[in-house]
């Protein structure tokens, strides 16, 4: 079983900043992709970022030169840095590992987090 237990979320003032962190923990043999989706109230889930195993980083169009996502493998944990945030950020981010094997053979499984609501206020 492998668990992802997130932190960071919480309410700021428009143009504020905010880290969301994401640590894998349990039976890890190995993680791929790690990453963040978004949902707004009335909105679909939309990517915010991922970065895989090598550092290759792909990110939604609103994040673009305002987030960074970052991962230390060693700790399997992944970060988002949110800088300029804006009212529409306003969402529920969860942390998303679509590819863990918990062993050589065993896997992929895809492990989503629970979900940190950000708050943005103009």
């Amino acid at each position: 079983q492998v668990r992802l237990a997130e932190s960071g979320g919480g309410s700021v003032p428009a143009g504020g900043s905010l880290t969301l962190s994401c640590a894998a923990s349990g039976t890890i043999f190995r993680l791929g992709v790690m990453g963040y989706y978004r949902q707004g109230v009335g909105d679909q889930r939309d990517l915010v970022a991922t970065i895989a195993e090598d550092g290759t980083v792909r990110y939604g169009d609103f994040a673009i030169g305002r987030f960074t996502i970052s991962r230390e493998n060693a700790k399997n944990t992944v970060h988002l840095e949110m800088k300029d945030l804006k009212p529409e950020d306003t969402a529920v981010y969860w942390c998303n590992v679509p590819a863990v094997w918990t062993t050589f053979h065993t896997g992929p499984y895809d492990y989503w987090g629970r979900g940190t609501q950000v708050t943005v206020s103009s």
